[in-house]
C-alpha cells in the first residue's frame, strides 16, 4: 500500500510542485478538487480562524486542526507546527501519533 508519506516523497523526486495552504476543511477539500497533489497547513491562517495572531495557538489546538485537515482529503499534508514543540520525548510521540498518522 502506498502511504501519504510515500506519495509526498515521490512528489519531491519528480521536481517542483505547488503545495497550497488550506486553513480549514472546506479550503482543503476545494484545493484537492482543484487537483493539487499535496497540502501544507498554515499556522497564521489557522490562528486567524480562531481570531488570534500567529504563534498564539497551543499544541493541542494545532494537533486537533491537523487531524481534521488530514481527514478532509487523502493528500499528503505538510504541517507548520509553529513553535509547538513537546517538552519531552513522550510529548513528541503523542504529536507524531496524532499528526503524522499515515491512515490515508
Amino acid at each position: 500500500m502506498t502511504t501519504a508519506t510515500d506519495r509526498f516523497r515521490s512528489l519531491h523526486d519528480s521536481g517542483i510542485f505547488v503545495m497550497p495552504n488550506p486553513y480549514d476543511l472546506g479550503s482543503a477539500r476545494l484545493l484537492a478538487a482543484l487537483g493539487y497533489q499535496a497540502l501544507a497547513s498554515t499556522s497564521a491562517g489557522f490562528a486567524a480562524t480562531l481570531g488570534r495572531l500567529d504563534m498564539m495557538v497551543n499544541r493541542d489546538e494545532v494537533l486537533t486542526h491537523v487531524e481534521a485537515l488530514a481527514g478532509a482529503t487523502d493528500l499528503p499534508l505538510n504541517v507548520d507546527s509553529e513553535r509547538c514543540y513537546a517538552d519531552d520525548a513522550a510529548g513528541v510521540r503523542v504529536g507524531q501519533a496524532r499528526a503524522a498518522g499515515d491512515a490515508r
